[in-house]
């Protein structure tokens, strides 16, 4: 039997899902395609941009995963093109030839098509942007105290986050606690009443996809933090300097943050008439491309619609999981000649944290919604499973322990471009 030479795009939950489960099979070459040499935890990258965890709690390099694997390749590329005509992949390393073609390259922050808001505005879509978000936070805090300008002290340390769902929720609650724990310990000279925490959505309410109870809870936790909540508000411009609302109003900030909305990031090469909603690639009920041999998408670049979900799956991780697990039984089963199982979506429910001791649940099967600790301890169980390796694990859990029990932990690096040397004159 040929050994089918599988290459997957994306080291993000799908792609390293499927290349994990193919893992050591004799049946597959895998060669796992990604720009970054690491997998991201995305969950908690929040918590790497308000100080609270470590980027390499949450980043966990490819090659240390598969260093046991004798039949997985990791190529640290950028994709170029993909040309399913003469089944192969166009990166900046080279040309990969394919058998079957994974593409798993997940979403990226959707500006809606306003460039001001783009260049101006905080992703977080990836470590290093988590990164640049900690650091820029910092830097704030540092030209604030330098500064005597109420006024402009008060446009460095007001945050803006736009968006009301999970991350937005989770994000505006970590900074309310930032503000509450870091301010008085280590800039003293700063008035904390001086920063302001905006979260600004465009609906008539947060964490919309979940049940109202939860809504109306996660508002309530974060108003009694001291978070400013707007809904039914979009924002208009954002010139690095205010924000300017849809109905003429303005907020002085510095610091941006944009959590509204993602769009599929969808390779070239693919037609126009395959490309779905949201920026996403068509797919049936086995995550196979309409119309090409042997081509495959999975999670949040994936477009599968189904009667209960016509605008397509949601985009969270474990669909993203899930397809990848039904897709290497099919790709197994392809071998053997055996039926192709179709994949159908189990909503387990939906969470989000709010900060300590905070959190709201919404479970599918029973049906229930709670808040509270309990709901709080049932996010930080899931997330800590879902974290890869028993050591990141244990990390992650002990920074949570210490930082609930001393309440201000600090991981606040500011890092700065190392400066080149000059060389010595001959």
């Amino acid at each position: 039997m040929k050994i089918n030479h599988i290459v997957i795009i994306g080291a993000g939950f799908a792609g390293l899902r499927l290349a994990r489960k193919l893992n050591n099979n004799p049946d597959f070459k895998v060669t796992l395609v990604d720009r970054n040499n690491f997998h991201q935890f995305q969950p908690l990258m929040y918590q790497v941009a308000t100080a609270n965890l470590d980027a390499s709690n949450i980043s966990f390099p490819l090659r240390s995963i598969f260093q046991k694997s004798k039949n997985v390749t990791i190529r640290i590329s950028e994709l170029n093109t993909i040309d399913t005509a003469n089944k192969s992949v166009h990166t900046s390393t080279g040309i990969l030839a394919y058998d079957t073609l994974v593409i798993a390259t997940g979403a990226d922050t959707n500006y809606f098509g306003n460039k001001e808001i783009k260049n101006h505005a905080f992703p977080m879509k990836s470590t290093m942007e988590a990164l640049q978000l900690r650091n820029q936070i910092i830097q704030n805090f540092e030209d604030a105290t330098m500064s005597t300008n109420t006024d402009r002290v008060e446009q460095l340390l007001t945050v803006v986050v736009v968006g009301g769902g999970p991350t937005g929720i989770e994000l505006s609650g970590a900074l309310a606690e930032l503000k509450h724990e870091k301010i008085p310990h280590e800039y003293p000279e700063l008035n904390e009443k001086l920063m302001k925490i905006y979260l600004l959505e465009g609906s008539p309410k947060v964490l919309g996809n979940m049940s109202e109870n939860a809504s109306k809870k996660a508002k309530e936790y974060l108003e009694k933090m001291g978070v400013i909540v707007i809904t039914n508000t979009y924002v208009k411009a954002y010139d690095g300097e205010s924000v300017l609302l849809q109905d003429g109003g303005s907020i002085a900030s510095s610091m941006v943050i944009w959590a509204a909305g993602i769009t599929g990031n969808l390779p070239s090469g693919i037609a126009a008439d395959r490309v779905g909603s949201g920026n996403r690639i068509i797919v049936d009920e086995f995550n196979r491309v309409q119309d090409v041999e042997n081509v495959f998408a999975l999670g949040d670049i994936a477009f599968m619609a189904t009667p209960h979900y016509p605008k397509g799956l949601p985009q969270v991780a474990n669909v993203a999981i899930d397809q990848a697990s039904n897709l290497a039984k099919n790709l197994k089963n392809l071998n053997l000649g055996k039926p192709l199982i179709p994949y159908k979506y189990n909503n387990k429910g939906s969470m989000a944290t709010v900060g300590r001791n905070k959190a709201v649940v919404d479970l599918a099967k029973p049906r229930l919604s709670f808040q509270g600790f309990f709901a709080w301890l049932l996010w930080m169980v899931l997330h800590l499973f879902l974290l890869i390796g028993f050591k990141n694990r244990m990390v992650v859990f002990i920074n949570w322990v210490y930082k609930y029990f001393m309440r201000n932990q600090s991981l606040s690096l500011l890092l700065t471009p190392l400066l080149k040397r000059n060389k010595p004159e001959n």
